[in-house]
């Protein structure tokens, strides 16, 4: 099998991995060329000549996969997974609870209903920026301390909070509070340390669940502190935020281990010098300084990347845009609820419990998703070749359930009109709207993960950012838009309503363009482009001839090369050389250059890595690559050693790129 000439699609099948050839700092696109950083090659030498010098060997993942995180108990996986479920929800948590305390925080400041909104919504916009600040550094310090400093601040944040001595002392700590908050980079990203990329799914699921279901809890429970007098309501709707959070991060910290892969491996190897098991065995950081492979140049040059795809890319500004308005309008009705259901009478406690069916509509479409992720690798299986089947099918069942958002919207504009209609019928909207909001998070999310491949990390920061910010900006004008605009006819409600009913179905359509025509947009995209055209080299040889060693389930030996496969331009002549890149430690911090979700992908490579070295066949893995050098030109590159050399280049770290030298 190795031994026949193949020519491999630009895309890759269900069963093959997406090469771990590093995240996309690793390989930039400039002026429709690719090309890798010359200096990484005198970085990876200095790291070899250390080495050398010092005679310490680094410790690898297959020397120790039994003391990883991939091989704890299904268990004990599960239980670090409903930790960190609260661990997201306490932080969604604290963005709604707040809006509960609006009428005591207005009186105690001497402030208008609308200035107190704005803490609100300044936490939120913060959330947004801090998710994307915190991501690197739990790659390169680990999740347990990270995600502990992130608790610790937001708890101390809330001091300045509930004891301000003035509004504006109220305002920094919320912002302060919602820039400290780690948020779905950090707990999403152990879900890549735990579960491999084809058995992730279902945790990924768990996790979204409670960043939605978080922001809902806010007003449930808000509603019951209403029932105290306002002058101390908005006191305990902030002590119960430090409660939650404090509860939750002493529970973090003694029942939930590090899980990043790279920091295992240091303490491993720690314990194994201490112990005299292997005295000269080193973790992949202790051998590079942190200033080695760490500079401010790169890491501000990767979080701008997601900003850039937002305002760039068609695919990422639609679905992230459609994504941050589902998002917006739970925020946008925390601030209406009050004004709908008044209508019936409803006091505080009853409004916060009329957010429940929202809840429930995200428990069913979390229903829903579980037997589509079944039904979706299937048909990926079916139809290996297919790029519509592995791309857009995954927003198979979106296009079942993202009409939910204008729906619920229209039947909610017009029964929020009060009696003689029962309020039923506006909760059974709000349940509607439940399961396109968790849906259009969940499938948008899996979508750009596949379609971008190593740009998918600042696809998804752009979604993530989008959902946060829009939610903070839209928070503000949510009650003067649902009381002024068609008030003087009494329709306040129901024309506010149906002009986001207008805005969704728009921003739906695209949901159905991009199904349709998502091959031909992801042509148009130089980021996808890049991956999909191969215009990223490795060693002289095209990514998109690049393939992992697990065969595909299609049956036949012999893939068809498609349209996008194209001839190997030369090798960039300061490039790395293969055998530097050859050294390099598999998970490394060019990874963390990137949102952690995308670690998720890079699962299933990390697992065939270690099948491949339990297998006899290494014993002839020189002369196998010495062979597959010489017959390069003729038969292409052993896709069992560029598996491996892909693996080691996910080492890299992130810098931006310039154009190979003519």
């Amino acid at each position: 099998m190795d031994g026949a000439k193949k020519e491999w699609p630009a895309t890759f099948g269900p069963n093959d991995e997406r090469p771990t050839y590093s995240s996309e700092e690793t390989v930039g696109h400039v002026n429709g060329v690719a090309a890798v950083d010359h200096s990484l090659a005198a970085r990876m030498a200095e790291k070899e000549k250390v080495k050398t010098e010092t005679g310490k060997r680094e410790l690898k993942e297959e020397d120790c996969e039994s003391e990883l995180g991939f091989a704890f108990s299904p268990l004990k996986k599960w239980w670090i997974l409903t930790v960190i479920f609260l661990v997201q929800t306490s932080m969604n948590f604290n963005t709604s609870l707040y809006s509960n305390g609006l009428d005591g925080i207005s009186e105690h400041f001497g402030v208008s209903a609308q200035a107190a909104r704005v803490g609100a919504a300044i936490f939120l916009v913060a959330y947004a920026f801090g998710c994307e600040l915190w991501a690197p550094w739990s790659e390169e310090f680990g999740r347990k301390p990270i995600l502990q400093a992130s608790l610790f601040l937001v708890n101390i944040f809330t001091l300045p909070v509930v004891l301000a001595p003035n509004f504006g002392c109220l305002l920094a700590g919320r912002f302060l509070g919602g820039l400290s908050t780690a948020g779905g980079s950090v707990t999403l990203g152990m879900v890549a340390d735990l579960f491999e990329s084809d058995r992730q799914q279902y945790a990924v699921a768990y996790i979204v669940f409670s960043s939605v279901g978080g922001s809902i809890l806010g007003p449930i429970v808000g509603g019951f502190v209403q029932i105290l007098p306002p002058a101390q309501a908005w006191r305990w709707c902030i002590w119960i935020q430090l409660i939650f959070g404090g509860a939750v991060q002493l529970l973090h910290f003694f029942t939930v281990p590090e899980t990043r892969t790279t920091i295992m491996l240091n303490q491993i190897a720690k314990k194994r010098r201490k112990s005299g098991e292997d005295p000269n065995v080193y973790g992949p950081d202790e051998i590079e300084s942190f200033w080695s492979r760490f500079t401010l140049k790169e890491l501000i040059y990767t979080w701008l990347r997601p900003f850039r795809m937002f305002l760039t890319e068609p695919i990422v500004l639609t679905l992230s845009l459609l994504s941050g308005f589902s998002d917006a309008l739970i925020f946008m009705q925390i601030q209406s609820f009050s004004l709908v259901y008044k209508r019936w009478g409803f006091n505080a406690w009853q409004v916060g419990l009329a957010f429940v069916p929202i809840g429930i509509g995200y428990v069913l479409a979390w229903l829903f998703f579980l037997p589509a992720f079944k039904r979706n690798q299937r048909r990926r299986e079916k139809h290996p070749e297919d790029e519509h089947a592995q791309y857009e099918s995954r927003m198979s069942l979106l296009l079942w359930l993202a009409p939910c958002l204008p729906i619920g919207l229209i039947i909610f504009a017009w029964t929020s009109s009060g009696p003689p209609i029962h309020w039923i019928g506006s909760m059974f909207g709000t349940c509607i709207i439940g399961i396109a909001n968790y849906a259009i998070y969940m499938a948008t999310i899996d979508y750009m993960i596949c379609a971008y491949g190593p740009y998918s990390a600042s696809a998804t920061g752009g979604n993530g950012w989008a959902r946060d910010f829009l939610a903070g900006v839209l928070t503000i004008p949510a009650t003067p838009f649902y009381t002024n605009i068609g008030a003087e006819k009494g329709m306040n409600l129901q024309y506010a309503s149906t002009i986001l009913f207008c805005i969704a179905f728009v921003l739906v359509i695209a949901v159905y363009v991009i199904y349709w025509k998502g091959p031909v947009l992801r042509k148009r995209s130089p980021f996808a482009q890049s991956l999909a055209q191969g215009a990223a080299e490795f060693g002289g040889h095209h990514l998109a001839h690049v393939h992992s060693h697990r065969p595909s389930t299609a049956g036949g030996e012999q893939r068809p090369a498609t349209a996008t496969t194209t001839s190997r331009p030369p090798t960039a002549p300061n490039a790395p050389t293969i055998e530097i890149m050859q050294k390099r430690p598999g998970d490394r911090m060019s990874a963390s250059r990137h949102n952690s979700y995308y670690s998720a992908q890079q699962a299933a490579s990390r697992r065939q890595s270690r099948q491949a070295s339990r297998n006899a066949s290494r014993r002839n893995s020189l002369d196998h690559h010495r062979k597959s050098v010489e017959s390069d030109s003729e038969e292409g590159v052993s896709h069992h050693h560029l598996h491996h050399r892909l693996q080691n280049l996910n080492t890299i770290a992130s810098m931006p790129t310039q154009p190979q030298s003519p």
